[in-house]
């Protein structure tokens, strides 16, 4: 079978963590079970093209050896590791969107580790995640992510994902142990529980805006014991299938054993009693509920409990397992604290009183963890152990329009600041919105995407620092975290604010001969204005400068393909978009422009096209998977169909003719295709359709020449034929006939069924 070598676009991605200097660093977690197959995500938040991608093993010692390296459109295996040959590949190997995940086929035991993922783009940017991956054979070997006691109000499981960058997302909390598995749904239209396990009804719920700012996590009240066991978080699209993002393990564990009740009953003796309670006090560990508002200088975590002479370690962690605080030897030990927290803990130090209470300053809603404070004798066993829930409240802006000129991020507080502070706005991808320092705007330490866009009040008296930001687009969506520091740069404040932006959304049924994105206004705008349409991916759409188009400043994969009016009043610059297929799925940007190029106007449209949907039965003659675009194609274009789930070429036509060599033999004498470049058509004919046919099939359309491409994808099902459904049938009622006979109470089996 010859190699498959076509570059396809597949969209997957993922999300807003914790930061690296350069750019947005993931945390992710993975478990699996030897030889499984699974996804380390990684993607590049510009959504520029990627040059260069690099994954190595943070936890192996190799220096000139990676995981998977890439780089100017080919992989380099001679890089590679010799464990990971033939066992990696990219998952987009287009790298259109900024997408740098891979899979990893086969995993063993030896996989387990931490995995770098480095990117590289055209624009000189680079941004790294870490997937940290756990291969177990045993589901029992897995560590328990959450602790908790039967009767508490509820568990918060963590779960998050970017679905505002999946178009028509939906996240399913499900446990595979029940039938029905589902313990949560949510779709964009909200909480979807006709398929919900009714042991959580009325249980569950998860945020409002979890699908806008890709917090998926899970709430779940008054535990129960039969709540125990794995929660999988997975992320479903109608257009590229499901992505299991993230297992969480929960325990809930009796607050008292019953064996110990009945042996309390029994004891009638007061010291006794007593000295039970000591024994068995770790069953008494309730967990404190602590709530703070984003802003404030600090919180503090509380754990008091009686004299405990033989403490000699107390070690603070959070539910990622990372050291948030470790006290030793009558001294803190900075040096085994997590890098996130150093800096920012203080722990009482009465041991005699027994208060090991934690503060924690300038708390986000990235703190928002269950914290655990673990006090250990000199043996290193455990005396006590007490968890703190930490919630940080952060304020959220109301959703506005991408159409508004500006939108106000507020910042005020009664505090005292001195007048020499400086002032850093950052959003969640760690870039410099706004800084102030020396008693004046710093605009060269502000990125670029936001140069132009910010005004920021400077009032000491009473303070506000309440930030302006110009021409608000999807791509504001997210968390903006002002810090007031001192001249000696010690944090005064830190404060955060959620910022949602709403856009005007258009959805068409995929072979619709074109789609018009809307941009009407009724602002007065002058004559000599130039309009610049741009995807998601900064290509040019569709240029309008000079009163005329400017074809020559259009992206390839757009020429040909676009039509704007250009109606000054009213003012009305909608583009049209031809023969639109799934992979225009996007979200779309009109700036309007003097001719100073000031921006005058911006608007966003999001752009949906549904997914082909094709159905036959088996045993039909043939079924046509349609694919017909605009704008004439070169002869050197090459086409080629792929069934997505099982990798398989379908189709190869190359230099004026079918390829049967580059076909998968599963199809040979299967496939006939349409070769009409003029206008094009080159929809496949599938011949005597099967079962096992039924999936999504990708068909790309590309020159080398031209550097032209084209991407549609159809989703087919093949039915089971009338005959074969008539004859299973039989076949089920023969079933039921003769285990009837040989059961007793065949009505009372099928009632349990």
């Amino acid at each position: 079978m010859a190699a498959l070598t076509t570059t396809f676009f597949i969209f997957t991605v993922l999300s807003m963590f914790p930061l690296t200097e350069q750019g947005s660093s993931l945390n992710q977690k993975l478990r699996v079970k030897p030889g499984e197959t699974v996804t380390l995500h990684c993607y590049d938040l510009s959504c520029a093209a990627v040059t260069k991608i690099k994954w190595t093993r943070s936890d192996l010692k190799s220096e000139d050896k990676y995981v998977f390296f890439h780089r100017d459109n080919r992989s380099y295996e001679d890089y590679q590791l010799p464990s990971y040959h033939g066992r990696v590949k990219l998952i987009d190997q287009q790298k259109m969107d900024g997408v740098a995940s891979v899979i990893l086929t086969n995993v063993n035991i030896n996989d387990t580790g931490t995995y770098k993922c480095v990117t590289s783009n055209e624009r000189k940017k680079s941004f790294t995640h870490f997937t940290y991956l756990t291969v177990t054979d045993s589901v029992s070997q897995h560590a328990a992510d959450v602790e908790l006691y039967e009767g508490e109000e509820f568990v918060l499981l963590p779960c998050e994902f970017p679905t505002f960058r999946i178009d028509e997302p939906t996240v399913v909390w499900s446990r595979y142990d029940l039938n029905p598995s589902t313990v949560h749904q949510r779709q964009q239209e909200g909480d979807d529980r006709k398929d919900q396990n009714q042991l959580y009804s009325s249980r569950t719920s998860m945020k409002t805006f979890a699908l806008e700012t890709g917090d998926l996590s899970l709430n779940l009240t008054n535990l129960r014991l039969s709540d125990s066991g794995t929660y999988t978080c997975t992320v479903r699209s109608s257009r590229w299938g499901e992505d299991r993002v993230t297992d969480v393990r929960l325990q809930v564990k009796e607050p008292f054993p019953s064996w110990a009740k009945v042996l309390l009953v029994l004891l009638v003796v007061g010291p006794l009693i007593g000295g039970l309670v000591v024994c068995f006090r770790p069953y008494f560990k309730p967990v404190y509920r602590v709530e703070v508002d984003s802003g404030v200088k600090s919180v503090q975590l509380p754990f008091k409990t009686f004299y405990l002479r033989q403490v000699v370690r107390v070690e603070w962690s959070d539910d990622m397992n990372r050291k948030v605080h470790v006290y030793q030897n009558s001294s803190d030990q900075p040096e085994e604290q997590d890098e996130y927290y150093r800096g920012r803990t203080e722990k009482k130090r009465n041991l005699k009183p027994g208060d090991f209470s934690l503060t924690l300053k300038y708390p986000t809603d990235r703190d928002r963890h269950t914290y655990t404070c673990t006090a250990y004798n000199k043996k290193g066993n455990i005396l006590m152990m007490k968890q703190v829930k930490l919630w940080v409240e952060v304020y959220r802006v109301e959703e506005v329009d991408s159409e508004v000129e500006s939108v106000q991020l507020p910042f005020k507080t009664t505090s005292d600041l001195p007048e020499d502070v400086s002032v850093e706005w950052r959003d969640g991808d760690n870039r410099k919105v706004h800084v102030y320092q020396n008693g004046s705007d710093q605009l060269e330490e502000q990125d670029e995407y936001y140069r132009g866009r910010t005004e920021m009040k400077r009032n000491l008296k009473p303070v506000d620092f309440s930030l302006t930001l110009k021409y608000p687009t999807d791509g504001d969506r997210n968390t903006y975290t002002c810090t007031v520091y001192n001249k000696e740069r010690n944090i005064l404040i830190m404060k955060e604010v959620i910022l949602q932006v709403k856009v005007n959304r258009v959805e068409v049924d995929s072979g619709v001969e074109s789609v018009q994105l809307p941009l009407e206004t009724t602002v007065h705008l002058p004559e000599d204005v130039s309009v610049e349409w741009r995807d998601n991916a900064d290509k040019k759409v569709h240029v309008y400068q000079s009163c005329s188009d400017q074809p020559e400043e259009q992206d390839e994969y757009y020429r040909g393909r676009t039509e704007m009016k250009r109606n000054l009043k009213p003012g009305d610059f909608s583009l049209t978009l031809k023969y639109p297929t799934d992979v225009d799925s996007r979200t779309y940007t009109c700036t309007i422009y003097n001719k100073e190029r000031n921006i005058l106007m911006k608007k966003q449209v999001k752009l949906l096209i549904k997914v082909c949907q094709v159905e036959v039965k088996e045993g039909e003659d043939s079924v046509e998977l349609p694919f017909m675009t605009v704008g004439d194609l070169p002869e050197d274009t090459e086409v080629k169909w792929l069934h997505f789930e099982s990798l398989k070429m379908v189709h190869v036509y190359k230099k004026g003719s079918d390829r049967p060599d580059g076909q998968n033999e599963d199809y040979r004498d299967q496939t006939e295709m349409k070769r009409n470049l003029k206008p094009v058509d080159v929809s496949l004919m599938l011949n005597s359709p099967k079962l096992t046919d039924t999936g999504r099939y990708i068909c790309e359309v590309y020159s080398k020449k031209e550097n032209i491409r084209r991407r549609k994808t159809v989703q087919l099902k093949v039915k089971v034929s009338s005959a074969e459904q008539i004859e299973i049938e039989d076949e089920t009622v023969d079933m039921r006939i003769r285990s009837s006979s040989s059961n007793e109470t065949p009505l009372m089996a099928d009632q349990s069924l």
